[in-house]
């Protein structure tokens, strides 16, 4: 494998797990960022992203020189120091904006920058999660017969980004000059993953309906499971059954309080958006939306029939991250719930292990507590919102002693019913019997 010269343009989740692992590989990595306090803490191997393995993939990639980080997209492509940068990965943020459309403002930004800076030759990815034509609209406002424009997706899940990156399903790489696909797909020649060379506009696709379909899975079984709750069934038992069918598998088959984070509520609008551009609807994938949405009022519900009126109510909530592994509070379900409780009047204490203190303007609807049995002290009900493996292994016999009511709503189904009981609690899940 020929080592390459290679720019990241944005510092964030994708950008930084993007830069540390290509670095791991072998390539000189110039990381960037428009905020000058954060590269200098990841220059003091500081990563301020709760994500295994990769502070010290940024320490090792830095000590072997393999690894740099400057301040603004300039300094990453055109410095005159150092040699010509071959590959630019743009991993800047496109959030929803209105209407549900990703805004790419920041990628339109970047490109504008760097367009008359970059070195002839050399090719422009596109990393973000962009809609079907973005990399068409990056090469003309590029305006650059020279350089190429490349849509590589990111499929990286929070929690376990560094082991995604680097053991990859496979390797999606899309453009309209073949030889630029190649150089990209080259660049994870190490992994050996199954590589993907298509044009730019199906490789944008692949994104957005890949996690449409799994947003599509899990609102399936979150409506399987309240079926359950009606019919007395059980959703554990449904979806072990579903699962050893090769056709449909074991993931995305569990339960939960709905979907969140940064990926699959702005990809699945997006998606929509994309369709209603071209004139058509995606009624499965809208359908999915609302019944995501429907999912948090039914969380809630379970917790009012628990205890009867929430107004005054004292409730001890376990989670606010939107899944275990991660501190990232992005469209968090958990927070969604919260934020329905408290608005019925209910006093909230949450703990969560990724999210030790208040967030302004994010955790408002909530106490912060850094300790489990604080939120559990006085508490009518206890609610688990994320799926955080330490929740298991609390001491639920003590907590037992500071609760005021002994009961427990499991909306990810994540705690053993029989350790529950054998300390005193009444155990509620969702589609299980």
């Amino acid at each position: 494998m020929f080592a390459r010269r290679i720019a990241v343009i944005g510092s964030g989740y994708v950008g930084l797990t993007t830069g540390a692992c290509l670095a791991s590989l072998g390539h000189h990595v110039v990381c960037a960022d428009i905020d000058a306090a954060k590269v200098d803490r990841l220059r003091a191997g500081e990563v301020g992203i709760l994500e295994p393995g990769l502070t010290e993939l940024v320490v090792e990639g830095m000590a072997a020189g393999r690894l740099e980080f400057v301040v603004g997209a300039r300094e990453a492509v055109a410095r005159p120091d150092a040699p010509p940068v071959e590959v630019v990965f743009l991993c800047v943020p496109t959030p929803m904006g209105a209407g549900g459309a990703a805004d790419l403002t920041a990628v339109q930004a970047v490109a504008g920058e760097v367009r008359h800076l970059l070195p002839s030759g050399c090719v422009v990815v596109n990393k973000s999660t962009v809609p079907v034509g973005t990399a068409e609209a990056t090469r003309k406002l590029l305006n650059r017969r020279d350089v190429a424009v490349v849509s590589n997706p990111e499929f990286l899940r929070e929690g376990s980004a560094v082991h995604d990156f680097l053991n990859p399903d496979r390797i999606v790489v899309g453009s309209d000059q073949q030889d630029a696909a190649e150089r990209v797909a080259a660049l994870y020649s190490r992994l050996g993953a199954p590589a993907v060379l298509t044009d730019a506009a199906s490789a944008e696709m692949v994104k957005y309906a890949a996690n449409a379909f799994l947003a599509m899975k899990l609102s399936y079984v979150n409506a399987l499971a309240e079926l359950c709750d009606l019919l007395g069934a059980d959703v554990a038992d449904v979806t072990e059954g579903m699962g050893y069918d090769r056709r449909i598998g074991q993931a995305f088959l569990s339960p939960g309080p709905g979907w969140g984070g940064s990926c699959l509520p702005k990809d699945t609008n997006a998606m929509v958006q994309v369709a209603a551009a071209a004139g058509r609807e995606l009624p499965l994938v809208s359908a999915s939306i609302a019944t995501n949405n429907r999912q948090r009022e039914l969380m809630v519900d379970k917790v009012r029939d628990a205890v009867g009126t929430l107004d005054g109510t004292r409730i001890g909530l376990l989670g606010l991250t939107f899944k275990a592994g991660t501190d990232d509070l992005r469209d968090s379900p958990a927070l969604d719930v919260a934020a329905m409780l408290r608005a019925e009047g209910a006093e909230l204490m949450a703990y969560d292990p990724g999210c030790p203190v208040a967030v302004p303007g994010v955790t408002d609807a909530v106490t912060v507590v850094d300790d489990p049995a604080l939120a559990a002290k006085d508490a009518a009900v206890l609610v688990v919102l994320t799926e955080w493996p330490e929740f298991r292994t609390l001491d639920w016999s003590a907590l037992a002693g500071l609760v005021a009511q002994r009961v427990v709503v499991d909306t990810r189904n994540l705690l053993d019913p029989d350790v529950l009981r054998r300390a005193g609690f009444s155990w509620i899940g969702v589609g299980r019997r």
